[in-house]
């Protein structure tokens, strides 16, 4: 049999700085198209689950060990990944300290979810609307067929 051929497999993480007021989160400005501001994140290594893909690449990006705290949810629209079609899995984690820009990143930034940079990468605007139900809510959106 062979083996299908199939989506590239992610990890993307919003990081909220506990230490802070207001609970910013965390932006990397990429290094590598495609350019713009982004969750840190990345690809899932062979024998890693999406939760150490997780922690693993807001250690490299960011430098910081964060504690994931839920699933906000898997992103699948085959457009989202201008290089191909990539599923992420979205954590929502806590840490505390000062991040620096690492691996994949040239920046990095703190803001509050009210004053973001822009161009966000990806589908990160949609993630980040879906976060602010989340936080707001406690919940995670609702499970909707939508287009980025």
């Amino acid at each position: 049999m062979e083996k299908p051929v199939t989506p590239l497999l992610a990890a993307d993480i919003i990081i909220e700085m506990d230490d802070r007021p207001g609970l910013p989160i965390v932006l990397i400005e990429r290094r590598n198209p495609p350019y713009g501001w982004a969750l840190p994140g990345g690809f899932v290594d062979i024998g890693e689950t999406l939760e150490q893909a997780a922690l693993r690449e807001a250690r490299e990006e960011t430098s910081l060990d964060v504690r994931l705290q839920a699933l906000l949810g898997c992103y699948s629209d085959p457009r989202r990944d201008a290089r191909g079609h990539t599923v992420s899995a979205v954590y929502v984690a806590r840490a505390s300290g000062v991040p620096e820009a690492r691996d994949d990143a040239c920046n990095v930034g703190v803001f509050s979810l009210e004053s973001l940079p822009g161009p966000l990468a990806f589908d990160h605007a949609l993630i980040l609307r879906d976060f602010l139900f989340f936080r707001a809510t406690g919940h995670p959106p609702p499970l909707l067929c939508r287009s980025t």
